[in-house]
């Protein structure tokens, strides 16, 4: 049971952006329990709704800049970090547009990550899971984890450390080897099974057939890895 931190999901304006779930928790827990963010320059990619930036706020960081390449998501984020009394610095573009500002001390990334058939579905997933840009991440989910983790380490300075969330289904061996090939110390720090979610409960028969899945599983397992630069 995860446990939720001062500023509720139900106070977040999320019209029109990936809604905070199990994922944004499991991603704010990792960051209170290593309190990686107190007194430390941070960057959070793929914001959305800025649920991420604002806890890194809370927790004490000394700044915190948020990138997202979705201006609905910059607006949003903007206006819930205001409510929240936040000083976060928002900013629309990619991990890319953070080399700009770099070096930082954190990063913390909640990216698309789900498997995506190649012929779309999006006509059988309901409007209230979100944008399909939130999640939708290429036939292996690494559409942007790849690039994430490639750069990741250019974006640190020294002593710095990387926290991202996502689905095993998206290959947490493959982030690990991404991180440590570029000289970062990588490890899963926190996981959590949950039931499969609109997307992917529609997506089921696909990746059951592609082989993605067992026969009959409804069942996925969220991992935090935590990733430090020496």
């Amino acid at each position: 049971m995860t446990t939720a931190y001062s500023a509720p999901f139900s106070t977040l304006d999320i019209n029109g952006v990936y809604p905070p779930q199990q994922d944004s928790q499991l991603l704010i827990d990792s960051l209170r329990k290593t309190g990686l963010a107190a007194g430390r320059r941070v960057l959070d990619v793929c914001t959305g709704s800025g649920i991420v930036a604002i806890a890194a706020s809370e927790f004490g960081a000394s700044s915190v800049v948020a990138f997202d390449i979705c201006p609905r998501a910059v607006s949003c984020s903007r206006g819930n970090a205001s409510y929240a009394g936040a000083d976060i610095d928002v900013r629309e573009g990619s991990w890319s547009s953070a080399l700009d500002f770099a070096p930082f001390d954190l990063i913390v990334s909640n990216p698309p990550y789900v498997p995506t058939p190649p012929a779309g579905d999006t006509n059988v997933i309901p409007l209230t899971a979100g944008p399909a840009r939130a999640w939708d991440a290429g036939v292996d989910g690494r559409m942007v984890l790849d690039p994430l983790c490639e750069s990741a380490a250019g974006l640190l300075d020294v002593g710095g450390s990387l926290l991202v969330v996502h689905s095993a289904l998206a290959g947490v061996d493959q982030s690990l080897k991404t991180l440590r090939s570029t000289g970062l110390k990588a490890e899963v720090i926190a996981w959590q099974k949950i039931p499969f979610g609109p997307v992917l409960s529609a997506r089921a028969g696909w990746l059951e057939v592609t082989g993605q899945i067992p026969r009959g599983c409804r069942i996925e397992e969220l991992v935090v890895i935590r990733a430090d630069k020496p």
